[in-house]
């Protein structure tokens, strides 16, 4: 076997998480063709290893092994390694995680698959830990063990990496079922809706909100639903469930109490204890349902939660020139949240006497309410808690706030965790979408400031005539965008003009769909390609239909293309979004939590939607008080001249010193009013 001398290749990428692992032993590769040659041409297994900058599990592992000389040498001498920043390249990430939850069956990251020379996997898991422990092999004695069964038993690993493919092309279909033309139009109903709420409240913690069990994810397209089910139809228990998830969120430690920003997840019921990595797409959905629990209930907790949150993107997640950067890491000095926990003793310091009243109120204790030490929540709300202190719940929340920002001042000294500053075309995109809600629910302009100055920044930098990328880092574009990039990107540009009243994003919306179904379309099942045609450096392409962390780019271009069909009238976009749906229906129905936005988007088509056009030279006036209101089945677009370019706006008369507001259905318009508040009463019929 030809030599080969030692280099790690990851010095000059451009992804955080892979310079992480620039300077290990091992010799790292990035994903591409000089890697995967090699392993052609010395016939060895291929080692790939996932993560991402904010992963804590990923430090321990790189830490325990990757650092390590005698595993690094290891790893060296029988594999070719490639490290993968799963949010560069989510396509691959999903591939190898099916194969791995297909044999281990579960998954996570760090993910770590092993793979034939010609890419396919055979064997994989997520963490190994550097002894062997829980009956688990060690990280070297597992090298050992595949090494082993590469050179001696290869039938059966080409054989297991075959059955493996098979199985990632065969889980492109589930859950959706052919059917025959015959099958048209009306087959939802609400009694589908009826039986989602079942299911979701079914699965519901009636006690700390959220749905299932620890470790407990923010699910806002669960909430979303819900807000919005209430709405149609006023069932109370959707109401309840949906606000006390928020509220239990907002008062835990999944929460940034003095910071602002939400972690990723929960580890415990109570929202006590999170994974302390913030990311930008949980931000930006948890603002987006904030937006619309407000538009519900006028609350202002949630306005105070949306400012406290865009804050903190604006601080510690933007770029000078616009951009959003993509995660905080949840370790600080290699240890896991302490940048974020606190003593009693150093609260007393900072707060002196009023420590006393601060640690009560925030459940901090000499002992710590967490690995010996506190995380700073609120087990009852401020009311109650001014209650028990007898004290007036406005002085006591002013009381707090101020001993907050002394806190974080003083935190602000700490050594910081780690910043993901890559870009990413698709989360970004979120953040202008919950930018745009918060600027519609609370008429804060700062908002649409951010919206406006992240999509010049997007345009400039990540576009080139039309073609999209995924990731911008320091001057530099880099993948072509993904479907979720895109079908994120046609949802922004939808809601800036729902906010602006500018038509010129409706253009470029539809201009991006075309492309979508140019190159993403499968047309034998109407659902999308996660990857374009033109892309080819992975084995298979994958179709990805289930809401998780972030919303289904299938679920999202299914609701752009319902959207878009009546701006533009394209009758074959509606009937293509609704068999999506109707392929889907059955997974839908009965399996709601995974399947959310897809939900909401058969709400939309069993609810029908409200065509809203304002015409008038001062429409933007009347533009802003209707997107204050929660009508969450609504296309609006407003004109000041008589125009012929947007069917829905075709034919419209002007007002004449006055804004004329007609309401539609399939085009068919009640007569106008002139006023909000006539438009609510039609609403209402």
């Amino acid at each position: 076997m030809q030599t080969h001398k030692f280099t790690n290749h990851l010095i000059n990428e451009t992804s955080p998480y892979l310079l992480q692992h620039a300077h290990n032993p091992v010799e790292w590769y990035p994903w591409g063709e000089e890697a995967l040659q090699r392993a052609k041409n010395e016939d060895k297994p291929i080692l790939v290893s996932i993560g991402y900058a904010a992963c804590h599990w990923c430090h321990v592992m790189e830490k325990e092994s990757f650092e390590d000389e005698v595993t690094a040498e290891l790893m060296n001498k029988y594999f070719i390694n490639i490290k993968i920043d799963r949010e560069e390249r989510p396509d691959l990430d999903h591939i190898y995680m099916d194969a791995v939850q297909a044999m281990a069956g579960s998954g996570g990251w760090p993910l770590n698959v092993f793979l034939t020379p010609d890419a396919k996997p055979f064997y994989g898991g997520t963490y190994f830990p550097p002894v062997r422990a829980y009956n688990h092999l060690s990280w070297k004695e597992t090298l050992q063990a595949v090494h082993e069964a590469y050179n001696k038993r290869r039938s059966e690993v080409d054989a297991q990496a075959q059955n493996l493919i098979e199985h990632i092309i065969t889980a492109n279909s589930f859950g959706i079922s052919k059917r025959n033309e015959k099958e048209s139009r009306g087959i939802f109903s609400s009694e589908d809706l009826e039986k989602i709420t079942d299911n979701i409240l079914n699965s519901a913690d009636s006690l700390w909100g959220g749905f299932g069990r620890a470790p407990k994810f923010p699910q806002t397209f669960v909430i979303q639903y819900l807000l919005r089910h209430y709405h149609f139809t006023k069932h109370e228990p959707s109401l309840k469930q949906a606000l006390l998830s928020l509220d239990k969120m907002i008062q835990g430690g999944i929460y940034d109490q003095i910071g602002g920003g939400f972690a990723r997840y929960s580890t415990d019921e109570k929202w006590l204890a999170p994974h302390f990595e913030k990311m930008l797409y949980d931000n930006a959905l948890l603002i987006n349902v904030l937006a619309e629990a407000y538009q519900l209930t006028s609350n202002e907790l949630y306005v105070q939660v949306i400012k406290e949150t865009i804050k903190f993107v604006q601080e510690e997640l933007s770029s000078f020139d616009g951009g959003f950067y993509s995660a905080v890491d949840a370790d600080s000095e290699g240890v896991e949240g302490k940048y974020y926990v606190w003593s009693k003793r150093e609260i007393e310091t900072i707060l002196k006497e009023d420590a006393d009243i601060f640690c009560k109120v925030y459940n901090v204790s000499e002992t710590g309410n967490w690995e010996h030490i506190n995380i700073l929540w609120l087990p009852k709300p401020i009311k109650e808690c001014a209650e028990s202190l007898s004290m007036d719940e406005q002085l006591l929340g002013r009381r707090l706030d101020t001993w907050k920002k002394e806190l974080l001042n003083q935190r602000k000294k700490r050594i910081r965790p780690l910043l993901d500053d890559k870009i990413l075309l698709g989360w970004n995109a979120l953040m202008i979408t919950a930018c745009c809600k918060a600027y519609a629910a609370t008429g804060s302009d700062v908002y649409l400031e951010v919206a406006l100055k992240n999509i010049s920044f997007l345009e400039e930098n990540l576009c080139d005539d039309n073609i999209w990328y995924h990731t911008w880092k320091e001057g530099k574009a880099k993948y072509p965008a993904f479907l979720d990039d895109y079908a994120f990107l046609i949802q922004a540009y939808i809601h800036l003009q729902e906010v602006t009243g500018n038509s010129e994003y409706l253009i470029k919306a539809k201009k991006i769909s075309d492309r979508v179904l140019e190159f993403f379309a499968d047309d034998e099942t109407n659902f999308f390609w996660f990857t374009s045609s033109k892309q080819k450096d992975a084995i298979v392409r994958k179709k990805e239909i289930y809401d998780g962390a972030v919303p289904s780019g299938n679920a999202v271009m299914a609701l752009n293309l319902l959207y878009l069909s009546i701006v533009f009238d394209i009758r074959e976009w509606r009937t293509r979004a609704e068999t999506m749906l109707q392929s889907l229906q059955h997974a839908i129905v009965n399996y709601p939590t995974s399947f959310c936005v897809w939900a909401t988007c058969m709400q939309q088509v069993i609810t029908g939607v409200n065509e809203i056009v304002v015409a008038g030279l001062t429409s933007m006036n009347i533009l802003s008080k209707i997107n204050s209101l929660f009508i969450p089945n609504k296309v609006i677009q407003t004109t000041t001249t008589a125009s012929e370019e947007f069917p829905l706006v075709k034919g419209k008369l002007i007002g004449v010193n006055k804004n004329l507001i007609y309401l539609c259905k399939d085009y068919s318009c009640t007569q106008p009013v002139e006023t909000v508040e006539e438009l609510v009463l039609l609403l209402k019929k």
